[in-house]
């Protein structure tokens, strides 16, 4: 597979979409979690979905329960949540794995195209790292995302130029989407 629109995932309701649909689009694909200390990303997510959506930007939103059992809720519970704690109004697809065997193919083919690089410096960020080794451990090589809300970014053509750790500031993925716009 060489781009995201040779994927499919199924939305929060059950029907299988096919990402060729976002074709032309400027994507951030995310995958997410309702109880993470990461959790208020929806905010400026939400603002930056706002604003450039016209312009031909979509976020792909993916929860995904695998990171210390962050989103145990139903996909209506999760929707639920974002609508009216954070607005949000950009897709949101049903819950999915994103490591281990049982990952999505479209998150395995993102990280393999952008593997992980780090969290970064600082003492929170090696905290996150400890924590987020010690969670991936039973998920072994396939441990292909390292924690919630990690982004990446696909271009017009559907492919990924940029992996952005949940420890990113969301001005610095804000400028990455606005260039590519």
């Amino acid at each position: 597979m060489s781009t995201v629109y040779d994927f499919n995932a199924k939305d929060r309701k059950g029907n299988e979409i096919s990402l060729s649909e976002y074709k032309g689009k400027v994507l951030l694909i995310v995958n997410t979690a309702t109880g993470c200390g990461f959790t208020p990303h929806y905010e400026p997510m939400e603002d930056m979905y706002k604003d450039l959506k016209d312009k031909g930007f979509e976020i792909l939103d993916f929860p995904s329960n695998q990171f210390a059992n962050q989103a145990p809720g139903s996909d209506e519970e999760i929707h639920d949540f974002c609508t009216i704690k954070f607005g949000t109004d950009f897709p949101q697809f049903a819950k999915i794995d994103v490591n281990g065997e049982s990952a999505h193919p479209l998150f395995a083919y993102l990280a393999t195209e952008k593997p992980f690089s780090g969290f970064g410096k600082g003492i929170k960020n090696v905290a996150l790292n400890k924590f987020a080794d010690m969670n991936n451990k039973k998920f072994k090589d396939k441990a292909y995302i390292k924690w919630n809300f990690t982004k990446f970014l696909i271009n017009r053509e559907g492919k990924v130029v940029a992996r952005f750790e949940p420890t990113v500031d969301m001005k610095e993925v804000r400028k990455a989407v606005e260039e590519i716009l």
